[in-house]
């Protein structure tokens, strides 16, 4: 079919006469009508018929402007989308992020990206470790944030790259924290939220508890770090979080740290294909754990 034949059609139909037709293409009427005829001796059957001063579609005049009013949309529509991309394409950095990992720590990890000189498209991915390793290692992913290194009996190329570590306090909604007395002590018997059995520092929580012979009520456990506080918000439970965000945690969702423990450390970690980190971006969110996120963060190229 001629492109340039329908092309007239579509414009008779819409104008309703040759002379309007032509006055739109630039056009002598001649030639929009002999066009028309040409057309309609290739597709076999009449289009326009005279309506008085003008043409009227015949019945297969109106099935072919179906058509032709779509698939000049449709060229509209894709030479909009070309020259949306016409200039240079921006540079994708894809982040797995393990569901422990809390999603404010992602965030001031990531916001190092907006001082790169080149504007970076952020793709983020959330899922359980070992998906998002599979990822990293078909190379959907340039980087995976964790609260672990990658398993050793993981066969995945990776090399894990730590970004530093944090103390853990707790903290509860005020009504809460006032019925109880002094920390550790106001633990006992209370009701307690904790991170599911996924998150690495689970077992550490639990192991420091029974070496302080406390006994809390487990109440809740969340592989969402997000709904936790949020159930913690209502007074449901005491909750343990990372000490560096204890502060923008309690801010943000009217609770109060009542204490932290020191000897018990949440890591976090970087996991990448490299072992010393080239990629620019991936580069950055290291640098901003080491110097902003993790004062005393350890080097990040040593790999684990």
């Amino acid at each position: 079919m001629n492109l340039k034949h329908l092309r007239y059609f579509w414009a008779v139909a819409h104008s309703g006469s040759i002379a309007g037709a032509a006055k739109q293409l630039h056009l002598t009427p001649q030639t929009i009508s002999a066009q028309i005829n040409l057309f309609e001796e290739e597709v076999g059957t009449p289009l326009l018929r005279p309506a008085g001063r003008g043409l009227a579609l015949t019945e297969a005049g109106r099935v072919a402007l179906s058509y032709a009013d779509e698939m000049f949309a449709l060229g509209d529509e894709m030479l909009s989308s070309l020259r949306t991309h016409a200039g240079p394409a921006m540079p994708t950095l894809r982040v797995g992020i393990s569901e422990v990992v809390p999603k404010s720590l992602t965030l001031r990890l990531l916001a190092s990206l907006k001082r790169l000189p080149e504007r970076v498209r952020l793709v983020c991915r959330e899922a359980p470790i070992d998906w998002l390793l599979g990822e990293l290692a078909l190379h959907r992913l340039d980087m995976v944030l964790a609260d672990r290194p990658m398993p050793t009996a993981l066969s995945v190329r990776g090399h894990s790259h730590k970004l530093g570590d944090s103390a853990i306090a707790f903290l509860a909604a005020p009504a809460l924290a006032d019925q109880g007395g002094a920390f550790p002590g106001c633990l006992n018997g209370a009701p307690l939220l904790l991170p599911g059995p996924n998150a690495a520092v689970r077992g550490e929580i639990e192991r420091w508890l029974g070496q302080a012979r406390l006994s809390p009520q487990v109440v809740g456990e969340f592989d969402d770090s997000a709904l936790m506080k949020a159930f913690a918000q209502t007074g449901e439970g005491y909750f343990p979080a990372p000490a560096i965000l204890a502060g923008e945690i309690a801010a943000r969702y009217g609770v109060r740290e009542v204490g932290r423990i020191e000897e018990v450390r949440q890591s976090f970690w970087l996991i990448s294909t490299e072992r010393r980190i080239r990629h620019s971006a991936v580069r950055a969110v290291v640098d901003a754990a080491r110097g902003v996120v993790f004062p005393a963060a350890l080097d990040p190229d040593r790999s684990a």
